[in-house]
């Protein structure tokens, strides 16, 4: 069998060793340390904002305790863009709330403002006025910033940026993870950059860092004891993975490179294929083109490349299935234009990581023109 092309697996810099080292060899091997601090301030210096980090254990927990934060309960209904990964939705459930989905608009593929506003002012008039909004830079493309910041502002609903995807994509000259009144990042093994897995909370403030970190380090209060009064989590990054961490920061801005540069090589590549599309950049968006996606003019189509590049050993990935379809949120309110369902249909997602060789490269373009040329 032919060697396995991943859709995007890990890849390191060689100066994680280090790092990790010096927690060995000083013994901060627990979930606090100067590795913890070096990460937490390495991203808030990448960022450029006045804006405080505190690393994670996940994207997940981030997205959890900014709904603690934001003062999310039970009972309690929360917007959540529907084409997404479902770590975007389940901590709204994990507190009780009620995930409110809203579909997408077909120049980012994000949160459709028109749809998002729809549902603001339908859950308002029945009496349910949400406590948050969670719109995502999906595959690294910024959501259109400016649409649903204004429309949060104008309702006075806080928004949680997932910006899990999104490390190193901006928006007109600012970085995505700067946007939202709580944002977050996540290092899972195929992101941008990894800590195998991890994540970050971005704060606007100093006492917001805080309560996370104390509700990230199961809550325990300022005594000699084991004293709480709060339920806590245990959400916090260990050293000896915030040393991976500092260690992916070194090449960050080479990996968005890299990425990028796989796009504009697909997209050079299928010129020529009329049934294959991709996402472009408008204008005043950078996107870190985690993934590099196309669509196709069907959902057999999309299915019969998928399995022609599986045959040959290679990885691909439909799209994100939209969470309204999920079995576990049908029950959900939606508000829905149809277009995450056609994306879903014919989007797939093509090898896209930083450490893809040319000749990887070319078996992938050379398996899907052969597929097209048989069809």
């Amino acid at each position: 069998m032919k060697p396995k092309i991943w859709l995007s697996s890990p890849h390191m810099s060689g100066a994680e060793q280090t790092y990790i080292k010096e927690a060995f060899d000083s013994n901060w091997v627990a979930p606090l340390g100067p590795n913890v601090n070096g990460f937490e301030d390495d991203i808030q210096s990448y960022l450029n904002e006045d804006r405080h980090v505190a690393v994670l254990a996940s994207g997940t927990s981030a997205l959890h305790l900014s709904l603690i934060i934001l003062g999310v309960n039970n009972g309690d209904e929360v917007i959540c863009q529907s084409k997404t990964f479902s770590a975007s939705a389940n901590p709204i459930a994990y507190l009780g709330a009620t995930p409110v989905f809203v579909d997408s608009e077909t120049d980012t593929w994000n949160m459709c403002p028109v749809q998002l506003e729809i549902a603001i002012k339908d859950r308002i008039s029945k009496g349910k006025k949400p406590k948050a909004i969670i719109p995502v830079h999906l595959y690294g493309m910024p959501y259109k910033v400016e649409e649903i910041h204004e429309i949060s502002k104008k309702y006075n609903i806080p928004v949680v940026e997932d910006s899990a995807e999104s490390l190193g994509s901006y928006y007109k000259g600012k970085n995505c993870g700067t946007f939202g009144d709580l944002s977050i990042l996540s290092f899972n093994g195929n992101k941008i950059i990894t800590t195998s897995g991890g994540g970050a909370i971005i704060t606007r403030t100093l006492e917001q860092k805080e309560k996370a970190v104390f509700l990230a380090t199961q809550a325990r209060d300022n005594a000699p004891h084991y004293l709480h009064s709060h339920i806590g989590y245990n959400y916090r990054m260990s050293n000896i993975i915030a040393g991976i961490g500092r260690g992916q920061m070194t090449i960050l801005d080479s990996h968005v490179a890299k990425r990028r540069s796989n796009y504009e090589f697909y997209n050079n590549a299928f010129k020529h294929i009329d049934k294959i599309k991709f996402l472009t950049e408008p204008e005043g968006y950078f996107s870190n083109r985690w993934l590099s996606c196309i669509l196709l003019d069907s959902e057999s189509t999309r299915e019969g490349l998928r399995l022609a590049l599986e045959k040959e050993n290679i990885e691909s990935r439909p799209l994100w299935k939209p969470m309204h379809q999920q079995p576990i949120f049908k029950d959900a309110p939606s508000y829905l234009n149809g277009v995450s369902e056609n994306l879903f249909k014919k989007g797939l997602c093509l090898p896209s990581g930083s450490n893809l060789s040319d000749i990887e490269l070319d078996r992938v373009v050379s398996t899907i023109n052969t597929y097209f040329a048989s069809c």
